[in-house]
């Protein structure tokens, strides 16, 4: 490499030596960081392939629970071009993203677009309330206990909220997101789904 300090080529004390040495070894660590960084940039990366996806065998295999505490087996959706949102009542960007999630619920339901809405929440009749109240017009399931490890295997390892899977009628996770989606990236997800029939 040409940057190699180990003789120090300044005049005066010990301090000067120790600075330089300081300096050269940072000058080393910037030029090696932009060598990786262009090599990176030249040699064809990994990361330029879109990373598998989890798996939804787990969400299909779910017993979760619908607004009147009955059972809900999320089996029976499956085939169903599905925008499945995470959430909880606590979780602000969840509200924010409720009225748009339930715009595309009636503008695409009846091509067969299925959005359903998972709380992360054991309350039934507090949930119930505040999805009324929300307007959230989708199908409502609650999660109970089990709404961590259902998120952490399809995708969110640290489960956090909100959260969104977008699963296509061969059952398969084609796009998630971590974080509240906008319209534009609802709205894509319908036309993408729906696109694939």
């Amino acid at each position: 490499m040409f940057l190699h300090a180990e003789k120090t080529v300044c005049h005066g004390g010990h301090g000067d030596t120790a600075r330089f040495k300081y300096f050269a070894f940072a000058v080393r660590a910037v030029v090696h960081m932009l060598l990786v960084l262009l090599v990176g940039l030249v040699t064809p990366a990994a990361w330029a392939q879109a990373p598998a996806q989890p798996s939804a065998a787990a969400l299909f295999a779910a017993t979760l629970h619908d607004f009147d505490d009955k059972p809900f087996a999320f089996e029976g959706l499956r085939g169903k071009p599905l925008i499945v949102n995470f959430w909880a009542r606590w979780c602000g960007p969840c509200r924010q993203e409720i009225p748009e999630l339930a715009a595309a619920h009636d503008k695409y339901g009846k091509s067969g677009l299925v959005v359903v809405g998972i709380a992360l929440d054991d309350k039934v009749e507090s949930t119930r309330d505040f999805a009324r109240a929300y307007e959230m017009r989708y199908t409502g399931l609650l999660a109970k206990s089990g709404g961590i490890a259902l998120m952490q295997a399809t995708g969110n390892p640290k489960a956090v909220v909100p959260f969104t899977l977008v699963i296509d009628r061969n059952g398969q996770i084609i796009g998630s997101k971590l974080g509240a989606m906008k319209k534009a990236e609802i709205e894509a997800a319908a036309k993408q789904l729906l696109g694939s029939q």
